[in-house]
């Protein structure tokens, strides 16, 4: 728990939810119109160390382990989707990647500004005409001076209205094949020729900020390359196998929640004269509700003590892309389950019964943030081959010796 008791830490968990149940849902019905946040939401979540308590305490964070991190984002994630996006990105890729690949210099200037909020970033790898990987075309190419030279565009990129700085995936050798062209940027957003491209509002997690983003020739100082050059997509990587995780914890939240929602409707709503929790068909779905949001929560808590004993562990990404893999079914089921359970209440906007019909758009968003089921399978699929499949899984060790 870092610097906090257990009596405190237990304390900021209940914190967590009141906020995302209570005054994140307040601003959330003028975040739907708008899909800005106020500047009310960001000055509560800074009071409420929401942008803290994950950063380490060289920072002047309170230094959470990954599954402390990940307790606090289930019950966050509790509230409005688009909320929960920008508060697990504070707690994730916004400080991660530059303290893990940042110079000195650029560490020692901007590090301890993430923890109030004076320092924000978005993280840029998605193009619209290559997807999200390695088939990057943004370049950024050396000039006489030793400057980088950057140019091309990104697009779906979340929280560009209140960053002060991009992550940015971009080719730094055409000459070369495979991963080894891309490299990494730290890129001042209000450097000359950066331009932000206005997206529409999606189905769910309004206000996150998506824009488009162009580049014209920015010109970048060596000091902004994160890492060396070719570690553009180790950069990415590394940084997606933990937002994976906090993708799944995000569905995990809304899970729980869905879940207490739906119990506490099937105690009172009334058919035929009993509560619907009597009759044996709304029991299954209860049942397999909570059955599939246990079974997530295991998988989240594994990899996060695997995390914690090894951050640089082998079956990390493996792991991250079946937790997100996973939650989606996860998500799926317990959000329809939900729906069929409320009925026709549960599909207005503004229900009497809870935030059902927002809920279930906000959690759609999680099948396509940080790669869709497609994109999880592919990895977990290329990490087994790397691991000679499961015969040097570590979970097996038990068999060992044993009849298969």
């Amino acid at each position: 728990m870092g610097t906090l008791t257990q009596e405190e830490f237990k304390g900021f968990l209940k914190t967590c939810r009141e906020l995302a149940e209570g005054p994140f849902e307040e601003m959330q019905k003028e975040v739907e119109v708008t899909n800005k946040f106020p500047q009310e939401f960001i000055d509560l979540a800074r009071d409420s160390n929401l942008y803290r308590y994950a950063l380490p305490v060289e920072y002047g964070g309170w230094g959470f382990t990954e599954k402390e991190i990940l307790q606090v984002q289930e019950e966050f994630s509790r509230g409005p989707g688009g909320m929960r996006m920008h508060l697990h990105y504070a707690a994730d890729l916004n400080w991660r990647i530059l303290d893990d690949y940042g110079c000195p210099e650029l560490k020692a200037e901007y590090m301890h500004k993430f923890c109030d909020k004076s320092v924000f970033t978005c993280f840029a790898l998605t193009e619209q005409t290559g997807g999200t990987g390695a088939d990057v075309h943004s370049t950024a190419v050396k000039d006489a001076d030793g400057n980088y030279i950057l140019n091309g565009e990104k697009w779906l990129i979340s929280h560009t209205d209140v960053s002060q700085f991009a992550y940015v995936i971009a080719v730094t050798d055409p000459e070369k094949t495979g991963d080894e062209r891309l490299s990494a940027f730290f890129v001042p957003m209000d450097a000359p020729g950066f331009e932000l491209v206005p997206m529409p509002h999606m189905m769910g997690c309004r206000g996150a900020g998506h824009a488009g983003l162009k580049f014209t020739d920015v010109k970048l100082e060596p000091k902004y390359l994160l890492g060396e050059e070719g570690q553009g997509m180790e950069v990415a990587m590394h940084s997606l196998a933990i937002s994976r995780v906090h993708i799944a914890d995000s569905n995990l939240g809304m899970c729980q929640r869905m879940l207490d929602m739906s119990l506490a409707r099937a105690r009172d709503r009334v058919t035929f004269g009993k509560t619907i929790n009597t009759r044996q068909a709304i029991k299954m779905k209860l049942a397999n509700m909570a059955t599939m949001t246990h079974a997530l929560r295991t998988m989240v808590i594994d990899f996060a003590e695997d995390y914690d004993l090894d951050h640089r562990n082998p079956y990390i990404a493996e792991k991250a892309a079946m937790c997100k893999l996973f939650s989606i079914d996860a998500v799926k089921l317990v959000s329809d389950e939900m729906l069929e359970i409320f009925g026709g209440d549960g599909y207005f906007e503004d229900s009497p019964y809870g935030p059902t019909e927002r809920l279930y758009r906000d959690c759609r968003a999680l099948w396509l943030e940080e790669g869709s089921p497609t994109i999880q399978r592919i990895t977990i699929a290329r990490e087994l081959e790397k691991h000679n499949a499961h015969l040097e899984y570590p979970g097996l060790d038990w068999i060992a010796g044993g009849d298969l």
